[in-house]
């Protein structure tokens, strides 16, 4: 552990830098969570073992694979590492138990389970068992968004912070 404390002292006080990144790899996630059920609604337009259905297999993996999966990880550990910075090691409750906090937790492990639920929708369209219809991706599209809208103001405003 000795080894990364000059790397964790160094991200202390590059906060801002650090917050920075957390944006950025949320800005990412957010483009893939948003951008997959798309690519879904039009998905199931095609015909199974059409040159369409499997351009849209291979745009669905690298999507997930290639920008989603590790933009999630990095949200995650920048996300970790900015409570554990602002909470002096998570000790410091008066942080912890914010409503603004709880509320952005809430709302990080809904995404997490809906990028969850879309990798193995991902994996349903590549085996050809999609089981959900072109209007249930169209209305179930905006929901990270949603999310987003309501983490976004409560960690800006602070509410219910003192």
């Amino acid at each position: 552990m000795e080894f990364f404390e000059p790397v964790y002292h160094w991200l202390e006080i590059n906060y801002n830098l650090v917050r920075g990144l957390h944006i950025l790899a949320v800005i990412a996630w957010m483009a893939g969570l948003l951008y997959l059920p798309r690519l879904f609604v039009y998905h199931t337009r095609t015909t199974p073992g059409s040159e369409m259905d499997a351009t849209f297999k291979v745009m669905e993996r690298r999507l997930l694979k290639g920008i989603m999966n590790p933009a999630m990880w990095v949200t995650w550990i920048l996300g970790l590492l900015l409570i554990d910075f602002r909470t002096a090691n998570f000790s410091r409750s008066d942080v912890m138990l914010q409503p603004w906090l709880f509320t952005k937790l809430v709302g990080v492990v809904f995404q997490t389970g809906w990028h969850h639920f879309l990798a193995v929708s991902r994996k349903k369209f590549a085996r050809g068992a999609n089981v959900h219809s072109e209007k249930f991706w169209r209305l179930t599209n905006e929901l990270p968004f949603l999310a987003a809208i309501v983490m976004v103001i409560a960690v800006t405003t602070e509410f219910g912070g003192h």
